[in-house]
């Protein structure tokens, strides 16, 4: 594990850091096997509704996975500490950039770190996603996310379609063109419904 995370929980209420540690050590344990499913792949979704997503940024506004209802949202949970968790953040931005205009969003979801280490990261990277903090890893848990990077995309209507674990490619050719059908589809369906 890495003893960046530790100074952290020494600072945390004695209780809440004793399952917050525990935490970080089975995501810590976990992200080990995250880098070996490099290249992972889009595969359906059928764990159920959409967990809720409200949490606030690095600045203190609020963000709720619901308002983005109408286009296409790439949800992904991360940490600076996440080897696989940064290669991927490039490409995440790269597909932003590329879909902004067709009702894409992505919102990144850092694991209880602080507003200060993910702005250096930020920073350094050159990495400028929207960030959601979920401090005390609650919005992992309702998410059921079990190891570093996990990612979810939503559709128009709020509903997950895909997950993806592991480290991706975002604009590679297995993923990208999923997610562009996705929002095509939408763009479709949308249209259909205005012309009725």
């Amino acid at each position: 594990m890495n003893g960046d995370a530790t100074p952290e929980l020494r600072g945390a209420p004695a209780c809440a850091a004793a399952g917050l540690a525990g935490v970080l050590l089975a995501l810590c344990g976990l992200v080990l096997g995250a880098g070996a499913a490099h290249g992972g792949e889009l595969k359906p979704w059928t764990g159920g509704a959409t967990p809720v997503l409200a949490l606030k940024d690095p600045a203190g506004k609020a963000h709720d996975l619901a308002a983005y209802r109408g286009k296409v949202v790439l949800v992904n949970f991360w940490a600076t500490w996440c080897a696989p968790c940064r290669a991927e953040l490039p490409s995440m931005q790269a597909l932003r950039e590329q879909l902004a205009d067709k009702g894409f969003e992505v919102l990144t979801v850092n694991l209880m770190e602080s507003e200060e280490k993910i702005a250096a990261f930020q920073e350094s990277e050159l990495i400028d996603l929207p960030v959601l903090m979920d401090r005390d890893g609650a919005a992992a848990k309702r998410w059921k996310v079990g190891m570093l990077p996990k990612s979810f995309v939503i559709d128009r209507q709020g509903a997950i379609r895909y997950q993806l674990l592991g480290e991706a490619n975002w604009t590679g050719p297995d993923i990208a063109p999923a997610i562009e059908r996705l929002i095509g589809t939408g763009v479709k369906s949308q249209s259909a419904s205005t012309a009725r």
